[in-house]
């Protein structure tokens, strides 16, 4: 496996920033998994994640290189869940029902940023590229 940057750079500044912010939401939400609850620490970090992942979700819309639903796919079905998750779980969090924001916070990790992440591997796809080349 040789990792080149450089499908990524072609494909222009949209798929940059995204997949960048994506791979940044998914370094600090392992993190935010693993490091103590409730510190200010987690709650800085739970902001900047929270806003890391709207952005990679909203920039996912101008991303149309799988189209199935017009210049849409079922990634960006799971982009508008995200959208309208994130307040819900931070509000679960400001209200102190602290296992619903886990529940929450876990499952747009998975549905957010793995699943999707998964299909960016797909042969044909940047990203696969970028790990596998060609």
């Amino acid at each position: 496996m040789s990792v080149s940057v450089q499908p990524l750079v072609q494909a222009g500044p949209t798929i940059f920033i995204h997949a960048t912010l994506a791979v940044g939401a998914l370094v600090l939400g392992i993190w935010q998994m693993l490091a103590t609850k409730g510190t200010p620490q987690h709650r800085l970090i739970g902001r900047v994640w929270v806003g890391i992942m709207a952005i990679v979700a909203l920039s996912s819309f101008w991303i149309h290189e799988f189209r199935l639903f017009g210049p849409f796919s079922p990634i960006h079905i799971l982009s508008a869940i995200t959208l309208v998750s994130l307040p819900f779980a931070v509000r679960a969090a400001r209200q102190g029902n602290i296992n619903k924001h886990r529940r929450m916070m876990r499952m747009l990790f998975f549905i957010g940023l793995l699943v999707p992440g998964a299909f960016t591997l797909l042969p044909g796809r940047v990203m696969h590229a970028v790990f596998f080349g060609g």
